[in-house]
């Protein structure tokens, strides 16, 4: 099949690769224009996974309002290079992170899984191991479900491992992996804070149990 500019053009706006990568994966794809998309996400996050171990010191604290002024959040996201740091792509992907942190029905309480406590998670594991044994699942298989079940705790409330509110499809983790590949510095999130008119400052074992819906986060991650 030939591959037309138009079609190059299209991809490139669509998931801002570089031509020739686009026309690579258009051409992979047999002119598919969703699997030629697929192709540079799988590419773009091998790429990224290279670049997790480099130091990233720069960046900047992005700030979101929600319209209405009940809702405010302050994240802080780094990149390896100042340059980068003052970039309309870096900028914007700041921006959207602390959207997603106001607007998500799920208020996150950690950046990343590795930070939730041990206590926190042996707490989660001992109820869903008592939800198992409330239906009378097997004794040798209530460890394996409880710790399957983690999964559904880490995505309501790690950042990284939340379903991004503009794409579902994909994970706020899986969003910074993408512009990480387009950027080619390594990036990351490294605290926020949720501000809700009226909320108490909690801590986030006491936030969780609040009620995931309202859960507020601390002032300092």
């Amino acid at each position: 099949m030939s591959i037309s500019a138009e079609m190059v053009r299209k991809l490139r706006e669509e998931t801002g690769a570089g031509m020739m990568d686009c026309k690579s994966a258009l051409v992979e794809s047999a002119g598919d224009a969703e699997k030629a998309r697929d192709l540079l996400r799988k590419k773009g996050l091998a790429a990224a996974a290279k670049k997790a171990g480099r130091t990233a010191s720069e960046g900047m604290v992005g700030t979101y309002i929600h319209p209405g002024a009940k809702v405010g959040v302050l994240v802080e996201v780094n990149c390896e290079t100042d340059f980068v740091a003052k970039t309309e792509d870096f900028q914007s992907l700041v921006r959207h992170v602390a959207m997603h942190i106001a607007g998500t029905p799920y208020p996150p309480l950690y950046v990343t899984k590795d930070e939730v406590p041990a206590e926190v998670l042996e707490k989660e594991k001992e109820i869903y191991r008592e939800q198992a044994r409330a239906q009378n699942k097997p004794a040798a298989v209530v460890d394996k479900i409880a710790e399957g079940k983690l999964k559904d705790y880490y995505s309501s409330f790690c950042l990284l491992e939340q379903p991004y509110i503009r794409d579902d499809k994909m994970t706020v983790g899986q969003l910074i992996q993408e512009k990480i590949a387009l950027i080619k510095e390594n990036i990351v999130v490294r605290r926020f804070a949720r501000f809700k008119v009226g909320e108490q400052v909690a801590t986030p074992a006491a936030a969780e149990e609040s009620g995931a819906g309202e859960a507020p986060v601390p002032a300092a991650r």
